[in-house]
């Protein structure tokens, strides 16, 4: 009968090179290099003010790094990016073994926005030197995606009237109970559970109230028609799917056919593709040449 050596993957110490982990030739290898050599992220030093005092803060360069591998591998969690730097060897050589907790990775990539764009434009100049975009056809598609916004806060002015109104109503009549209540002799743990609830509700009402306030017109949408607002992400709008209704973005990609790259990316808070075409290609065009195809599915119709 055969023998074989016993393979042992179980944990170990080794004496590891953390750079020669980046094998050349490799997403992680180029995403290493780039960063540290061609992207420029002077950008990024104006939201730090430890010059002189406060701790240091991570190289936003070696943050960008796991981020970006992490999305690469289909990783979107802060905390199983966070797992995977103190677990995985290719995540462990991007971040130098610093392991950033997952409340530096979530605040980091929350507050990205006024940078991502210089960002996304220095990495189609990159890919574009490299050759990687052809410009003879450009495909244009979307996707529905869901937002952090419940569709329960989902509705118009009028509509949150009512919900106020009614919430109002609620807590007036359980105000009205409680003291009846009270006058019999009611049960501390139950009168505690009652005060409770109407807290509650005067609190949902409020808020509801405070939003009515800072919120003072509908949204208008095509055709001047009323679309509803979110009380969570008022950006955000309730779009049906094959899966149901969700609460989020219709994002919209521009793609190279040469190499598959990303050329313009927008989100919309609309369920409806008609109205994006055009400020997409107008997007795209400083990327064209006289001869680009544009190509969309019938949803943009």
């Amino acid at each position: 009968m055969a023998r074989y050596k016993h393979i042992d993957t179980g944990p170990r110490f080794l004496a590891v090179d953390l750079e020669r982990q980046l094998l050349p030739g490799s997403f992680e290898h180029a995403l290493h290099h780039l960063i540290d050599h061609e992207i420029d992220l002077t950008g990024f030093d104006a939201r730090y003010k430890n010059d002189l005092t406060g701790a240091a803060a991570y190289p936003p360069g070696m943050l960008l790094k796991v981020v970006l591998f992490a999305y690469s591998q289909g990783i979107v969690s802060s905390r199983a990016i966070e797992r995977a730097c103190r677990e995985h060897v290719t995540f462990i050589a991007l971040c130098g073994d610093s392991a950033p907790h997952f409340t530096t990775l979530a605040a980091f990539v929350g507050s990205l926005a006024g940078e991502i764009a210089a960002l996304f434009a220095r990495v189609l100049y990159l890919c574009d030197r490299q050759g990687l975009i052809g410009r003879q056809m450009f495909a244009i598609d979307g996707v529905k995606l869901p937002s952090n916004a419940a569709k329960q806060r989902s509705g118009t002015r009028a509509e949150f009237e009512r919900q106020a109104a009614k919430l109002e109503a609620a807590a007036r009549s359980m105000l009205e109970r409680h003291r009846a209540e009270d006058a019999r002799g009611i049960e501390p743990d139950l009168a505690e559970k009652s005060a409770q609830r109407i807290a509650r509700l005067e609190r949902d009402a409020a808020q509801i109230r405070r939003w009515l306030t800072d919120n003072p017109e509908d949204r208008k949408g095509a055709k001047g028609s009323v679309r509803k607002s979110n009380r969570s992400d008022n950006e955000s709008a309730k779009m049906a799917t094959d899966k149901g209704v969700v609460q989020g973005y219709c994002g919209v990609a521009a793609v190279d056919a040469k190499h598959q790259i990303i050329v313009e990316a927008q989100a919309w808070g609309t369920g409806s593709e008609q109205a994006l075409l055009l400020p997409v290609v107008a997007a795209a065009a400083p990327h064209m040449s006289g001869q680009t195809l544009i190509t969309a599915d019938a949803g943009y119709h």
